[in-house]
């Protein structure tokens, strides 16, 4: 059976006893606890949280899923994957211990037809219940169920409290000859895990005691490369379907054989795996960087490669393993085949950026493991990092590899400090003391925002922080949006009785505490006193615009670009927005101009912006985009532009598209590598730009005489003739040039004719025209031309045919550039060099005078 009819078989198993087949979650969880899904039960944690009620109780999936907590190991052993697939039944209060395990055993032994005498059963050492299903129903005989402890046969919580219960586990025997002395617990390794089921029955108090769950869920998992292993009957999870293409692609592009050389053979096998990872990863829309996911990514991505150049490689080859990945995957899996442009590209361009940082780094690392005794100290490892962008994991797996430890305790120390000097670059030292302020504030005293309903109010002085003329001032209420999740503050005015003052920022120092800028105008602020506060209202409504536009913006990308598209930083002010995203090639004009028209569009259709607010669960479940690195409370606030955009935002915003007015995109490029900034404009800012544009285009008619379509004519009429222009100028400089050399005498030195002259800044090309013209119908003659600048010279030697057997133009050029502290070489008639010292030159030209004179 391959890999492909077990997945099939096991959902169809399990869709005859009452299941809901549902297809795989993306690799990105809707769980800000998580980065990755890492196991089966994760799309359904809320469930099983009893945050939301089920839709069906019993469900069965193939899930994909990605763990790296085990990434040292992978390639080393039989079973380690970062990217998997588990297969998993699903009971939510519905059926209980006895149906997930005698279906587990039914499907294992009749439809996989695994030998009944090659499988065991581990179960929690106190769950009689388990054992007696196992002993009594199914008929394991008793010596074949084996008691474990907690640590490996209890599932849970995730938390210090939560959901959690016993586990049950069905492990195949994968050695030679089955034997009562060998369990597997006595011989772990001769056994390999296949099925574990878990059944969630406890609830754990903060005290750690176990309370019955009202409703009891089991929660099974199944790795499909160890299964696929079993009935394969192959010694490791590399040796299945699923990964010999991906492993016969790495043999031919790398041209190395799988199975003839254990240390080759843990770098195919760990390029095999991390290829499939990085091509899922891409596929739902992770884009290489230094930050979560990406960062992820990029680890994994390197890693490959850095195994690859072990291998032999010497330029890009991941994104051609990928493509087997595709080839293998795309019939379950369609995204792969969908985005497999978008995979191969955005691989190629980080092997390629990561290909120049690891051949500089290997030398070092060479050097620096050369001189190392058993370990390789932190500030080595701190100076690949700082210096090359070398990773310090690539570092621990070079080391493990040549016997070696890595003192990452004094990497991180230096890394530290190195965070630290930034920080108090950034006055993070004093704004650590302001904070500790507001903290103690924060215990009996939160801000109330009214802002969303009123741009005016009365408010009370709650703390002032510094009497000078700019102080912090904290009041219990405020219509002052405070900067936060893109968008800038809100500025305006404070008046009270005998005084009043400007609001130049606003900010949230604690959660729940906003303290508000000021610059006094006139009189003083205490506690206690009564002041009015009046946001800029002009200001407020441009912010506005921006806001709901960058919505638009976000959802158009996702339209024109794919769903790839995630944000990736945001900038909201009242003169312009700033959005930048995960995507990894620059936009063409027609796929921006496509962007444009989609937003003003939803614009001019004045679609109403609805406000809603709802469970984080709830909006989720409709579909609202949530910031994975944004931290969310129960209840959100939903921004909704119907059928086009829903965002979770706690910005202001406009009550109707049609409030935005033109929406223009004023400029679009890269920002770092998978991520790129779009700038765009609104309102009355769109005005201005077409009214700058207007005068600018006044003034280049005015300049150039010419009105309307003419203006075309006229500027081709002015580029051709600075064309012809500068061919004119060309020739005559050229002609400069060449008297300049035919005036200058040669020398005769032992029958041979030594010409030497020394130009001004001329491009090389110009110098090797000259250098033909010299040698033009000559013979026993070495020419050497310089072009000096200000801090670079650049040299050009010639030899005729006939000199060549003793004077080689290539020897001459090596020497020049080390007196001119640079490089060079070439042929024996023609070679190239440069350098640094202009003031050389002359040293230079004795160094070929005596050359010739020695004969």
């Amino acid at each position: 059976m391959n890999s492909d009819e077990l997945r099939e078989e096991f959902l169809i198993f399990f869709e005859s006893k009452g299941h809901k087949v549902l297809p795989s979650a993306s690799l990105i969880p809707n769980d800000p606890q998580l980065l990755f899904t890492v196991a089966g039960m994760v799309p359904f944690k809320p469930i099983f949280w009893g945050k939301v009620k089920p839709v069906y109780t019993r469900v069965a999936t193939c899930q994909k899923c990605l763990r790296t907590n085990d990434i040292d190991n992978v390639g080393r052993t039989p079973r380690h994957q970062t990217f998997f697939e588990m297969l998993g039944n699903f009971s939510f209060g519905d059926y209980f211990k006895k149906e997930a395990i005698t279906w587990a055993w039914e499907f294992v032994t009749k439809i996989l037809k695994l030998p009944e005498e090659r499988l065991w059963v581990t179960i929690y050492r106190d769950d009689d219940e388990a054992f007696r299903i196992w002993k009594d129903l199914v008929g394991i005989e008793e010596k074949k169920i084996i008691r474990m402890g907690k640590e490996t046969n209890f599932w849970g919580p995730a938390g210090p409290t939560g959901p959690c219960g016993p586990c049950s586990e069905i492990h195949y025997f994968t050695g030679s000859k089955p034997s009562d002395d060998c369990t597997p617990e006595s011989c772990e390794e001769q056994f390999l895990e296949i099925w574990n089921l878990v059944f969630t029955e406890f609830n754990q108090d903060e005290e750690g005691r176990l309370h019955p769950l009202p409703k009891k869920n089991i929660d099974t998992g199944a790795g499909l490369e160890r299964i696929a292993s079993a009935i394969q009957n192959v010694k490791s999870n590399f040796e299945t379907d699923l990964f010999k293409p991906v492993i016969s692609r790495i043999e031919e592009v790398l041209g190395v054989r799988y199975g003839l050389d254990e240390r080759k053979d843990i770098s195919i096998r760990v390029i095999a795996d991390h290829s499939r990872a990085v091509s899922f990863l891409i596929a739902d829309g992770v884009f290489p960087s230094n930050e979560e996911r990406g960062y992820v990514l990029r680890r994994i991505l390197r890693r490959a490669v850095r195994h690859g150049v072990l291998l032999g490689a010497q330029k890009p080859f991941l994104h051609t393993v990928n493509d087997a990945v595709i080839e293998r995957m795309k019939k379950v899996y369609p995204e792969l085949s969908e985005r497999r442009e978008l995979i191969m590209s955005v691989t190629q361009a980080e092997e390629e950026r990561f290909f120049k940082t690891i051949v500089q780094g290997n030398e070092m690392l060479k050097e620096i493991m050369a001189k190392s005794n058993k370990k390789i100290d932190g500030e080595s490892v701190f100076k690949l990092y700082d210096t090359y962008g070398f990773p310090p994991d690539i570092v621990v797996d070079v080391a493990r590899e040549n016997g070696l430890e890595v003192d990452l305790k004094d990497f991180e120390r230096l890394m530290e400090e190195q965070r630290q000097k930034a920080r108090s670059a950034r006055s993070d030292i004093e704004y650590a003391k302001r904070t500790d302020l507001y903290n103690e504030l924060a215990k009996s005293f939160k801000t109330i925002f009214v802002g969303y309903q009123t741009l005016d109010c009365e408010a009370e002085v709650i703390f002032v922080k510094d009497d000078s003329s700019t102080p912090e001032v904290v009041f219990d209420k405020t219509p002052f949006y405070a900067e936060r999740g893109g968008q800038v503050s809100d500025v305006g005015e404070v008046h009270w009785n005998d005084g009043s003052a400007v609001v130049e920022h606003v900010y949230i120092p604690v959660e729940g505490i906003v303290a508000h800028v000021l610059r006094i105008k006139s009189g003083q602020l205490q506690k206690g006193m009564k002041v009015k506060l009046t946001v800029d209202e002009k200001r407020r409504k441009a912010t506005a615009r921006n806001h709901t536009a960058t919505h638009l913006l976000h959802a158009a990308l996702k339209k024109v670009l794919g769903e790839h598209v995630k944000q990736a930083g945001s900038l909201v002010a009242p003169d312009r927005l700033r959005f930048d995203f995960t995507h990894h090639q620059s936009l063409t004009k027609e796929q921006l101009e496509k962007i444009e028209d989609l937003v003003n569009e939803v614009i001019l259709n004045s679609l109403p912006v609805i406000i809603e607010e709802k469970s984080y669960k709830e909006a989720i479940s409709e579909g609202a985009i949530a910031l994975f690195n944004e931290k969310y409370g129960e209840v959100v606030r939903v921004v909704k532009v119907p059928q086009f955009s829903e965002e979770l935002c706690g910005g202001t915003h406009v009550e109707n598209t049609g409030n935005i007015g033109l929406f223009k995109i004023i400029s679009e490029f890269a920002i770092s590598a998978g991520t790129r900034r779009i700038e765009a404009i609104t309102g009355f800012n769109s005005l201005n730009y077409l009214r700058d544009n207007e005068n600018l285009m006044e003034k280049i008619y005015e300049r150039l005489d010419a009105s309307g379509n003419d203006i075309l004519l006229k500027i081709d009429g002015l580029i051709e003739k600075n064309n012809n222009l500068n061919k004119e100028l060309q020739q005559l400089r050229s002609k400069l040039l060449i008297s300049q050399l035919r005036q200058t005498p040669s020398e005769q030195i032992n029958n041979i004719k030594f010409l030497h002259c020394v130009f001004e800044e001329i491009e090389p090309n110009e110098l090797r025209n000259l250098s033909d013209v010299a040698v033009s119908g000559e013979s026993s003659l070495v020419v050497l031309l310089f072009s000096v600048g200000k801090d670079k010279v650049n040299l050009i030697v010639r030899v005729t045919q006939d000199l060549t057997k003793k004077i080689k133009a290539g020897d001459i050029a090596k020497q020049a550039a080390q007196i001119l502290e640079g490089g060079g070489g070439g042929r024996p008639e023609f070679a190239q060099a440069g350098g640094k010292n202009t003031a050389k030159v002359n040293q230079v030209i004795e160094y070929a005078r005596k050359l010739l004179q020695q004969g």
